[in-house]
């Protein structure tokens, strides 16, 4: 399955959320490391939702980029 990622840049470093998974979220000094540590913290939350016996959740969100009007 694929999660949508939403990476924002945070001041100092960077972030990252998967909305499909509440609580799924990573930060790191630079963009490369954000995404190493999110798919580690998706990998580790499905892992856990295993465990307890949770559903695991279907994506049901994606991305688009959409052009503002000036």
């Amino acid at each position: 399955m694929k999660y949508a990622v939403v990476f924002e840049e945070a001041g100092t470093n960077f972030a990252a959320y998967v909305p499909d998974l509440p609580g799924c979220v990573a930060t790191g000094r630079t963009r490369a490391e954000v995404e190493r540590h999110i798919r580690e913290a998706i990998a580790l939350h499905l892992d856990g939702m295993r465990t307890d016996g949770l559903p695991i959740p279907r994506p049901s969100c994606w991305t688009d980029m959409v052009e503002a009007a000036s």
